[in-house]
């Protein structure tokens, strides 16, 4: 459970990453270190040999040979001079060696796998040891030394560069850690603690985020944060109200449809009169009413929720257009229809909510004053694509600019808006859409996008040979 938590992975993390840069720094650290131990060897050789060059007979007495060598750590020490001559502290019998190492050429690369081979070995090999004069580059200092002290100098030095690398990773995964639990974690506690609070009560008010004032990203993520809260609760309020304002409107309406009815009932009777006014006034009452029905029919068919139940079939869109003039029930020069929809083509969704959609599209042309429509489709990409074009005044830009806007998106005075809005709906539950392409002073286009219907397999009966 302590792993899962974000301060907890930055801890070990930053433990890892410190480690790691001191692994790095380790190897080339004990090359180093292994350089220097033969550095400091072959200057105490030298020093050795001078107490050589000042004896006056050239030699030492066997006790302080010993002495110098054992001062030096080496078991052979010799000077090479630029002469040619050589200058030698041995204890007699100096061993023979197994390896010899050339300081006057220094190599970082063979030095780091030198190093590791004496880190790594067993034994004590005896080393032969080569550098440079302290005072004359031209003349070479050279030293027998035994692996084994060196081995155990440099695996002293590990283990305090190991320690010293724990104590230095700890000290910097407390700092990271404490830095990024004020600056990082604690503000996201206090945001994912406080949204976990809101969501269980939206609408309490005293839920929500107050802003730290912080100008860094937490800063912005806590304002953000407030205002997402606050739109929230708006629309959570704004859809309560247009709740409870459906309910009373489909109670309204429920009534006032049985009060339209009855107005009909009355005002039929009115048309057989035999008062002249009343005859003449009659029609557009009935007109009245028809419209109240059909704004209380839309708004009741709005306020449902969710989509329509569909029953999708196959058939063709050509026959489906045929049906849309006797649909509109108006005279033979009132709309002419043209399709140029091939007859083939098919499409499967709800018959009954396709011609619905079609036919609000062609009542709305006439109203707006469209004496032709055209319809045309055509398969393209895995979708039909069915165009309704009429040569109507265009619509205005009010109504394209809250066009599917229910009782907003009317063309005309004392409409509601519902019709396209409804028919969107329709279309977007087959999984399709309704799009206004153009609407210019020649005429407006809508399309309308259903998916296609997947190909059937034809089936061919076995043709007999004679």
């Amino acid at each position: 459970m302590l792993l899962r938590s974000l301060s907890a992975r930055l801890l070990v993390l930053t433990v890892f990453f410190v480690m790691v840069s001191e692994v790095l720094i380790f190897v080339p650290s004990v090359a180093r270190f292994r350089m220097t131990y033969f550095e400091n060897r072959l200057a105490d050789g030298h020093i050795a040999i001078l107490a050589l060059e000042a004896s006056a007979t050239g030699e030492l007495e066997h006790g302080l040979t010993d002495k110098l060598l054992a001062q030096v750590g080496a078991r052979d020490v010799a000077f090479h001079r630029r002469d040619g001559t050589v200058l030698r502290l041995d204890s007699g019998n100096p061993p023979q060696p197994d390896v010899t190492i050339n300081l006057t050429h220094p190599d970082i690369l063979l030095a780091i796998r030198g190093s590791f081979l004496t880190l790594l070995g067993q034994g004590n090999r005896v080393l032969r040891v080569l550098g440079p004069s302290t005072t004359d580059s031209a003349e070479t200092v050279e030293v027998l030394l035994d692996e084994a002290p060196l081995r155990s100098e440099m695996w002293d030095f590990g283990t305090r560069i190991l320690e010293l690398s724990v104590v230095i990773s700890l000290i910097t995964a407390a700092l990271v850690y404490l830095s990024l639990q004020w600056l990082l974690v604690r503000p996201m506690r206090r945001i994912t603690g406080n949204m976990m609070n809101f969501r269980e009560n939206p609408e309490d008010a005293s839920r929500m985020i107050a802003a730290s004032g912080r100008r860094d990203e937490i800063g912005v993520a806590e304002r953000e944060l407030a205002v997402l809260q606050k739109t929230v609760r708006q629309a959570l309020g704004q859809r309560a109200r247009l709740a409870a304002l459906g309910t009373a409107v489909t109670k309204i309406n429920h009534d006032l449809r049985n009060i339209l009815a009855t107005a009909r009932l009355v005002t039929d009777g009115l048309s057989a009169s035999a008062a002249p006014e009343v005859r003449r006034v009659a029609p557009r009452l009935l007109d009245a009413i028809d419209r109240a029905v059909a704004l209380c029919t839309h708004t009741l068919d709005f306020s449902r929720e969710g989509a329509p139940p569909l029953t999708p079939s196959r058939f063709s869109i050509t026959a489906l257009v045929d049906e849309i003039g006797p649909g509109l029930g108006l005279s033979g020069d009132g709309l002419m229809i043209d399709s140029a929809i091939p007859p083939e083509l098919t499409v499967e969704a709800d018959r009954d909510q396709l011609y619905r959609v079609l036919l609000n599209l062609a009542r709305n042309a006439v109203e707006a004053g469209a004496h032709r429509l055209r319809c045309t489709a055509a398969r393209e990409n895995g979708v039909i694509a069915i165009d309704i074009v009429d040569d109507g005044p265009g619509l205005p830009p009010k109504a394209r600019d809250n066009l599917f806007r229910p009782f907003f998106g009317s063309a005309r005075p004392g409409g509601s808006g519902l019709g396209l809005a409804i028919a969107r709906e329709l279309m977007r539950a087959h999984g399709g859409e309704l799009a206004l392409v153009s609407s210019t002073g020649s005429g407006t286009v809508f399309r309308l996008t259903l998916p296609a219907p997947a190909a059937r397999a034809v089936s061919r009966a076995p043709v007999s040979l004679p």
